[in-house]
């Protein structure tokens, strides 16, 4: 798993790369609780690259749009795989966090 992220124009890119499960999980939660110590309020999740997802990954986009949310901002998950999208979907995540198909679509969603 790799996780990037970059800031433009206030919006907090967070990209994840491989797998997001048991084994990854505490690692990524590490590294995207201090990315979001840049303050930042309005982040969006890259999925394109996201080959797999548990239940435990879940949990951690989960807690990170919390956090956001508690800055009074806003969490968009964008640019899903088909696998991905369906288990976003099938946990309730896309009535809860807006899911949009492209990164653009996301960015314009949070401007």
């Amino acid at each position: 798993m790799e996780i990037t992220h970059t800031e433009e124009s206030g919006i907090l890119l967070i990209a994840i790369k491989g797998r997001l499960d048991g084994l990854t999980v505490p690692s990524a939660e590490r590294s995207i609780n201090e990315i979001l110590g840049s303050g930042s309020n309005r982040l969006l999740f890259d999925f394109s690259e996201l080959e797999y997802l548990s239940s435990a990954g879940l949990r951690v986009v989960l807690s990170a749009a919390k956090e956001i949310k508690r800055r009074a901002g806003r969490t968009v998950l964008c640019a899903m795989q088909g696998y991905v999208k369906e288990i976003f979907e099938v946990s309730g995540f896309g009535s809860i966090i807006p899911i949009k198909d492209t990164v653009e679509s996301g960015i314009a969603e949070l401007q």
